[in-house]
């Protein structure tokens, strides 16, 4: 060690405080998490817990340099290609040479029978209200209201014709289907042109052909499946722009960052304000290319405002709901209201009555915001926005601990892996009651009704939506748990910083800025981020990519 020259010794320490920093924060995770999934509730006072935090720590940075190392070993190690018998590489070129034929049939056919089986699709999250809005010409701004003409447009129109509800909701999915089947066999089309080996392409299209979770949301009539798609498209030509200066003379890498960097925005609100957050990072990393950047996505932008707009303008839309916005705070303010009443004062009681009811506040469960959030007079918040917030701030200022554990207890499933999802527990929907699971809603809401073609399967998913068995199985667990995705991929992250491959990290912004505002959501479940199932194979294709490769020259400066 003594004969370590300065450099080493910087890189050594460098390595050290990035492992430092991401064993930190999950050690603080793992303790944070296991006290609010047992008893609701973590005292930051506890010197306890945070010994435990620093030996943890401790212990985490040791191990997680330890798989950094044997990583690097595993990926300079990996033998060449050896050659294979003539038959077998005819297959593999004939294969090859219909790629994206072969990746687009294998996903349908894999998707076929679970659609089959759960005919005419998972209709259910907020299904029922965008058809209303289309049947009955009354719209509003609470969904997008691009997938709510999508969607109520297709099933109306198709009951029209047929007289049938259920087939209008089937097209709908088969209509995704084949969106999301285009949108992956690109994907894979992308990593071969940028010579990921083939096994590990094999790999990801099995895996996104039969994981439960991305065929769940794939069948599935919420604008999730649609959004993750055009967020997986983005990442795309993210990686483009940070490894090839040659994206900025390519009109069509240009054209999908605009068409996807919108849909993703009309998609979702949180997107819109993702992309916002990420423009000054991508105008700071690409310091010579900034005014094509500022192009970019001042049009992706204009775009999503023109489109947004103009569809308010035509349709009537009504707008002034606060409580999707306002979801922690009202959590906090019920929290607060619930185990500290006396810090109100009588004063504070009439204030917080004018927008929350007593009805209201005693509904109040910790993982789910919506029975009190629902409740919430959005008319009474608009006449005086500045007493309420004062209201908030009083309180908050009183008890600190109280509100950050509320915004915790509706947001830790995002971040501790050993989570069971279970926050509707008890709650009644259309065909059945919630009880120790509630991973995915499974059901088709009116006015479709199940036609399962295949009853075993059906079966099948429907104890993988609503059972908790998957939950509890060691490993297995995580491949279904957000908040573990989420560390694989912050590990991931931390790895390509460790060996400084800086021009591949750029997928991750989005990634990040997203997970980031579903943390102010109004509880945690995999649909909010089902970008990190539908990402893995781009993902795991970034880090084994080879930064000397000539298709991947990073640009400097």
């Amino acid at each position: 060690m003594s004969g370590m020259s300065a450099k080493d010794k910087g890189k050594q320490n460098r390595s050290r405080m990035i492992a430092g920093i991401f064993s930190l924060f999950f050690a603080v995770a793992l303790l944070f998490g296991g006290r609010l999934d047992s008893v609701e509730n973590v005292d930051v006072k506890d010197g306890q817990l945070w010994v435990l935090v620093f030996v943890l720590t401790v212990i985490f940075t040791g191990l997680v340099r330890l798989l950094w190392r044997l990583l690097d070993l595993l990926l300079k190690g990996m033998p060449e290609k050896k050659p294979l018998p003539n038959k077998i590489t005819n297959v593999f070129e004939w294969a090859d040479q219909h790629a994206v034929l072969l990746s687009f049939l294998f996903l349908l056919l894999c998707w076929l029978p679970v659609f089959l089986a759960v005919y005419p699709g998972f209709f259910v999250y907020d299904a029922q209200d965008e058809y209303v809005q289309v049947a009955s010409r009354t719209f509003s701004t609470h969904h997008p209201l691009v997938h709510v003409l999508l969607l109520g447009g297709m099933i109306c129109g198709v009951h029209k014709l047929t007289d049938s509800y259920n087939l209008g909701i089937a097209c709908y999915t088969v209509l995704q289907m084949v969106l999301i089947a285009g949108g992956f066999t690109f994907l894979f089309a992308y990593l071969r042109e940028r010579k990921i080996p083939r096994g590990l392409r094999l790999a990801g299209l099995v895996y996104l052909g039969l994981f439960p979770t991305v065929v769940m949301f794939t069948l599935c009539s919420a604008k999730d499946g649609l959004f993750t798609l055009a967020l997986l498209l983005l990442l795309i030509c993210l990686l483009e722009m940070g490894t090839q200066e040659a994206f900025f003379l390519s009109k069509g890498w240009r054209f999908l960052f605009v068409v996807s960097g919108m849909a993703m925005m009309l998609l979702r609100n949180n997107g819109f304000y993702a992309f916002l957050v990420m423009i000054p990072f991508l105008l700071f990393l690409q310091k010579k290319q900034w005014r094509q950047v500022l192009f970019l996505t001042v049009c992706a932008v204009a775009g999503c405002l023109l489109v947004n707009g103009g569809l308010k303008t035509a349709l009537h839309a009504q707008s002034g709901e606060y409580q999707e916005m306002l979801t922690v705070p009202i959590q906090q303010m019920a929290r607060a209201y619930k185990y500290a009443p006396e810090v109100f004062t009588e004063e504070d009681r009439e204030i917080l009555h004018e927008v929350l009811s007593e009805e209201a506040l005693s509904l109040y469960t910790p993982r789910l915001s919506d029975p009190v959030k629902y409740r919430f007079d959005n008319v009474a918040f608009a006449k005086d926005k500045a007493k309420y917030a004062g209201l908030w701030l009083r309180v908050g200022m009183k008890k600190p601990l109280i509100y950050l554990n509320a915004w915790w207890m509706t947001s830790y499933g995002f971040w501790y892996p050993d989570t069971v999802i279970n926050v509707y527990g008890g709650n009644t929907v259309f065909t059945f009651t919630y009880k120790d699971n509630s991973y995915f809603g499974y059901e088709v809401e009116a006015p479709g009704v199940r036609e399962s073609k295949i009853p075993w399967l059906n079966e099948v998913y429907r104890k993988l939506s609503l059972e908790v068995w998957k939950e509890k199985v060691p490993v297995i667990s995580w491949l279904f748990s957000p908040g573990a995705m989420f560390w694989f991929y912050a590990f991931l992250f931390a790895w390509l910083l460790n060996n400084g491959r800086y021009e591949m990290l750029y997928p991750f912004l989005p990634v990040f800025l997203l997970w980031l505002t579903v943390l102010l959501g109004p509880t945690y479940l995999p649909r909010y981020v089902l970008f990190f199932w539908y990402g893995l194979p781009l993902f795991l294709g970034i880090a084994v990519m080879e930064p000397g490769e000539e298709a991947f020259v990073g640009k400097k400066g």
